[in-house]
């Protein structure tokens, strides 16, 4: 097969620097990761942490972050141009530095205090340190404007209880970026704050989550806070406007998911017509049928569109002016029509679409996360209506 779709429709719509970066990750990828992902899966492990030092060594934490805290000083389209590249071979991968960048980063890049910028993005950027997010909780995961994990205030210092779960990135993270009750009385999306507490702090106890069958090669942890003191310092942004600082950084947060989603969907387009013209049956190969021939078709065009309006999003939230249902609509439509597309592939090519080595079940498996990650797609559609429905805003549920 000659180039991948995904190069022929990505090159004219970023500069050729950008996609010279893309082309660097892709071919890292393929040659340095693809082989070792199947036996990494099947082993049950965790990202080894030498790929995890490659991606650090390659610049990938420091994508978006400025020079001057030793960032590559780009935006919000190359970190999704790395998520492109790594997730055609394994969104298990690409989750890893894409989650350390737009949950655990990028909120200090934007919320930090200079004090927390100079003391963190270095080693952010680097990757020689991650932050991860703690957003969910058990049995509260879409309601996350209202956490149960409260910070009481006592003195100058909180004093943090509660448990946050899914929390990607935990088992590698000095950190966790925790949103927390602070003033139970305030006005809607006035009540929490975010704090920056190391996971080592006493009180802070971390478990790997198991049995996990999506994303396994990526950590996904939950913690828990027992007690756990944390002063004003250790605030991120302002007091009582951690829901500001959930929003913006959840904004970032989708379009990586898009991206993951976009890249799978680009692996299973290549692996489809790849095969059907070279399967035979019935005298011939399978793709000089109609409605095989509309399963590729289909699956191109979605992949051109969703590109193309990521692409213009990831413009929009590194000058400021995306919107949260903007951001919310395109993390919808990228992951339930690939995850969709995927199932049709899977039905072209058969029987052997289920073998883990082919690799459509693999990416057919972790597209469910893209529906649910971030914000479950059911939960979010209410958010994206609403502009639509302004005179009844205050009435959708």
């Amino acid at each position: 097969m000659n180039q991948r779709r995904l190069d022929q429709l990505l090159e004219p719509l970023v500069e050729e620097g950008r996609f010279a970066l893309y082309q660097g990750l892709a071919r890292f990828a393929d040659e340095e990761l693809a082989d070792k992902i199947l036996g990494w899966e099947r082993s049950h492990q965790l990202l080894p942490h030498d790929v995890i030092e490659q991606l650090g060594s390659m610049g990938v934490f420091g994508l978006p972050i400025a020079e001057q805290y030793g960032g590559q000083g780009g935006g919000m389209t190359d970190l999704l141009l790395a998520g492109l590249a790594l997730s055609y071979q394994s969104p298990s991968i690409a989750i890893t530095p894409g989650a350390a960048v737009s949950l655990g980063a990028n909120p200090v890049l934007k919320f930090g205090t200079d004090e927390q910028k100079e003391k963190y993005l270095p080693e952010l950027a680097a990757g020689d340190r991650m932050f991860c997010f703690g957003l969910s909780e058990p049995g509260r995961g879409s309601d996350a404007a209202n956490p149960q994990v409260v910070a009481i205030r006592e003195g100058d210092h909180f004093i943090l209880r509660g448990e946050k779960c899914w929390s990607t990135n935990a088992a590698w993270s000095s950190h966790i970026v925790v949103h927390a009750l602070t003033d139970p009385s305030g006005r809607n999306g006035h009540r929490s704050s975010c704090f920056i507490i190391p996971i080592d702090r006493e009180g802070v106890h971390y478990q790997e989550m198991e049995g996990k069958t999506v994303w396994p090669l990526s950590s996904t942890g939950s913690i828990t806070f027992d007690g756990v003191v944390a002063t004003e310092a250790e605030i991120l942004g302002d007091l009582n406007e951690g829901f500001r600082v959930m929003v913006t950084t959840l904004n970032g947060g989708r379009l990586f998911v898009a991206s993951m989603a976009l890249g799978s969907l680009a692996f299973a387009l290549d692996k489809t017509r790849t095969y059907v013209q070279q399967r035979d049956q019935f005298g011939g190969p399978i793709g000089r049928f109609q409605r095989v021939q509309d399963v590729v078709l289909e699956m191109d065009l979605a992949l051109e569109r969703n590109l193309t309006w990521l692409m213009h999003l990831a413009r929009c939230h590194d000058d400021g002016s995306i919107k949260r249902e903007q951001a919310a609509k395109v993390k919808i439509d990228c992951s339930r029509v690939a995850s969709r597309l995927l199932m049709d592939a899977m039905e072209v090519c058969g029987g052997v679409a289920s073998l883990d080595e082919f690799g459509l079940a693999r990416h057919s498996a972790d597209l469910f996360v893209t529906r649910v990650g971030e914000g479950s797609n059911r939960a979010l559609m209410t958010q994206a209506v609403r502009p639509l429905l302004s005179d009844i805003a205050d009435q959708l549920q």
